[in-house]
């Protein structure tokens, strides 16, 4: 049974139709790339199966087995379906840990304060951050930092499925390999990955499935060495032109 269903998932801001009956599967331990040029609808997408902020207009997102289409987005995530953003998220006078920390008590229903200290120190580690940098704020930090920390904050809900939205923008060369680590170190933890990146090698170093989203429609969705030779897909994202040269 997939992990995740999203089934003509549709949602509209006044006449502008963001996402048009989306659908699609996720398997269970699989890394899920979406990749579209801006505005296409992608992070639209993750707001819309995640609750925060909104839910969907119209469609079915069956996460786990229960529809999830109508609950809140705390209700989503203790579920096991965490999410990160694009912008660099934290609480920046906050430390390192007591960022992690917040999310690992919050984030998982049920724990003990012991419990949640201790996944918070394992969710840093599995990133890289180091423990003399626990104790500094978050706003102290590097954007590579900064995308680690957001990283494990997730990691610390001990989620099912995660879903990762611009991981590599605004990181070097070096930190995108670095960050490609440690997505993979994370899904060998058993955690289903899906993945939004601009960066296509970065898509195609990951992904077992790629989709393809222009104008909030599924352009086209398969193994990730056609879906990028896909002629549609160099059109939506060079023009008509260039996709004839």
């Amino acid at each position: 049974m997939p992990l995740l269903e999203v089934e003509s998932v549709s949602k509209a801001f006044g006449s502008l139709k963001a996402l048009d009956k989306v659908s699609f599967k996720v398997e269970p331990g699989e890394i899920f790339g979406i990749a579209g040029p801006n505005g296409s609808g992608k992070s639209t997408l993750f707001n819309v199966i995640t609750g925060i902020p909104f839910g969907p207009d119209s469609g079915r997102i069956v996460f786990d087995g229960a529809e999830i289409q109508r609950k809140a987005g705390h209700e989503i995530a203790w579920l096991g379906l965490a999410r990160t953003f694009q912008r660099e998220t934290s609480f920046d006078k906050l430390t390192v840990f007591e960022n992690v920390l917040i999310s690992g008590a919050y984030g998982k229903p049920g724990r003990s304060p012991e419990e949640a200290r201790a996944g918070a120190l394992e969710a840093l580690d599995i990133v890289g951050l180091p423990r003399s940098s626990h104790g500094r704020l978050a706003e102290e930090l590097s954007v590579f930092d900064r995308k680690c920390l957001m990283l494990a904050t997730a990691a610390a809900m001990q989620p099912k499925m995660l879903l990762l939205d611009e991981p590599a923008s605004g990181l070097t060369k070096p930190e995108i390999e670095t960050s490609i680590g440690l997505i993979r170190k994370i899904a060998d933890l058993g955690v289903t990955i899906v993945l939004i990146e601009h960066v296509l090698t970065f898509l195609m170093s990951l992904s077992q499935h790629l989709l393809v989203l222009n104008q909030g429609q599924v352009l086209t969705i398969g193994n990730p060495k056609d879906v990028i030779a896909d002629e549609r897909v160099i059109e939506a994202y060079l023009g008509t032109r260039k996709a004839a040269v």
